[in-house]
Order: C-alpha cells, then sequence, then structure tokens
C-alpha cells in the first residue's frame, strides 16, 4: 500500500497545507482487503465500492475517481464525501475534465474537487472552468508558480461550471436600427 501525502495544494487561488492522504493500490493488493488507515484518506473508487458500508461511517473519508471510470456510481452517496478527486495519471489525458464537469452540472456536488496526478500550471484554469477548486500539482514543479495558472486568462468566452452565460450574452453593445435609432443590445 503506498500512501502519496502532498504537503501543500492550492485551494481556490491559495497554497495551503494538505493534511489528506491520497491511497493507491500497489500491484496486488485487492481492493476488497486493503487497510484504509485512520485520519484523512482519499480512497479509490473500487475501495469505496469494495468496502462502503465500513467508510461510510468515517466523517473523513474521500474517494477518487480514475479516468475510466464513471461518476455516476457515487449519486447516493456523493453527499457522503469531504473532497472528491479526479486523477489525472497523464496531463495529456483530459477524461477528468468531463468528469469533473458531470460531478458539478449532472450530479450536482457541492464539495471540494480536487485534481490530482500529473496535474500542472498550464492545466489548472481549464479545471477551475469544469468545476475543479483545489489542485494537488506535481511535486517536481513549484505549486507557487502554478497558482498563477488561474488567472492567466481575464475574461471566458464560452459557459462552463463557472460562468453559465457566454460571453456575447453578458456584454453589452451599441445597436443601430435601420431608422437610426441607438439602442442597447445584448
Amino acid at each position: 500500500m503506498l500512501e502519496i501525502i502532498h504537503p501543500q495544494i492550492i485551494k481556490g487561488h491559495e497554497v495551503v497545507q494538505d493534511d489528506w492522504a491520497v491511497l493507491r493500490l500497489e500491484e496486488g493488493e485487492a481492493a476488497e482487503t486493503v487497510t484504509v488507515r485512520e485520519g484523512k484518506v482519499i480512497v479509490p473508487l473500487t475501495v469505496w465500492l469494495a468496502q462502503r458500508e465500513t467508510l461510510s461511517a468515517r466523517p473523513e473519508i474521500g474517494v477518487w475517481i480514475a479516468p475510466a471510470e464513471q461518476p455516476e456510481l457515487l449519486k447516493g452517496d456523493l453527499d457522503k464525501f469531504a473532497v472528491v478527486a479526479i486523477d489525472f495519471p497523464k496531463f495529456t489525458d483530459g477524461r477528468g475534465y468531463s468528469i469533473a464537469y458531470n460531478l458539478r452540472m449532472r450530479l450536482a456536488y457541492k464539495g471540494e474537487l480536487r485534481a490530482i496526478g500529473d496535474v500542472l500550471r498550464d492545466q489548472l484554469f481549464a479545471m477551475h472552468r469544469v468545476g475543479f477548486d483545489a489542485y494537488a500539482t506535481r511535486q517536481d514543479r513549484s505549486i507557487h508558480d502554478a497558482v498563477k495558472g488561474l488567472t492567466v486568462f481575464s475574461e471566458v468566452y464560452q459557459a462552463s461550471v463557472d460562468v453559465n452565460v457566454p460571453l456575447f450574452r453578458r456584454h453589452h453593445r451599441e445597436v443601430r436600427t435601420e431608422g437610426g435609432d441607438v439602442g442597447y443590445g445584448i
């Protein structure tokens, strides 16, 4: 059993201490029999599904979802989690963005949504747009530099989780009618 603890994460737009451990199964470990230590632990979805009865009694438990897993499997359980994390095994794997969007928009998850794994500065702005509010960035990169990735753009065009109206609907402009009158449109 390997537990990875990030000493710091980005929450919102701030670098803060992280007191959660992420449980990752080693080869040969079974989700049904792995021991989940006490304290704040984010367990794989497979462990949650295998040990739901035992783990649901714990007040400080989180779950992480792999890219090929379906967040709908947590539909009735989402209110039990202080944190739901989505794993990005490679920064080029974009399936986690869809999982995050679905958790926020279709399953109405309101708790902390954390990106874990191969998380880089260049991804943070797009991750925030689909609902992430916490980021465990790669350990070999500066987390203080990464937080700047959340503010690389001052305006967004498309609607998403963070802004639900596209720019053309938010921007008022002067409109001339056929008769030459000036009005304001959206």
